[in-house]
Parts: structure tokens; C-alpha cells; sequence
């Protein structure tokens, strides 16, 4: 898929981010909530689980070239522990 041009949008069909082509690269992505984001940010948490070939042809974000490298931040951190107490 060709790069998106600086200023436009592009929207998922399957996930439904938005991602903005950026000057110089590095594109934005818009997630339905919360802060906008990387490419790899959305590999981490949506796109690495998808599995047919439908699913990946249809997906924004396949090019492991324009999404750069995913770091341990760009996964959902793990939930805090809670301490309920003994009974």
C-alpha cells in the first residue's frame, strides 16, 4: 500500500483508527479513545491479531516498514494487582 500523504487521513475498515500521514514519515494514529499513537503502537495492540487473509489484505498497518519497531510501551500495560483482603 502506498504511504499516506502528509495532512490526509486513512481510516481502517476493521479496527476503525485513523491514521495521518505525517511529514518526513512517522504517521499518527488516531484510536477511537485515548491519545493518538504510532503504527506500532496499533500492531501491538490490534493489528498482530489478526489471522485470515480477508482480515490482514484489508488491514492499514501490515507493512512492518512504515511501522517501525514495537517497544515493551506500545502494549496494554498489565493490570495493578488488588489487594482484597483475606477473608
Amino acid at each position: 500500500m502506498a504511504s499516506i500523504p502528509p495532512g490526509s487521513r486513512q481510516r481502517c475498515s476493521l479496527c476503525q483508527a485513523e491514521i495521518e500521514g505525517m511529514v518526513g514519515g512517522g504517521d499518527l494514529v488516531h484510536f477511537s479513545v485515548g491519545a493518538p499513537g504510532t503504527r506500532a503502537k496499533l500492531w501491538a495492540r490490534v493489528c498482530q491479531y489478526l489471522r485470515s487473509p480477508e482480515q490482514t489484505g484489508a488491514c492499514l498497518n501490515q507493512d512492518p516498514g512504515r511501522r517501525g519497531e514495537v517497544t515493551a510501551a506500545d502494549h496494554y500495560a498489565e493490570a495493578p494487582a488488588l489487594d482484597l483482603g483475606t477473608p
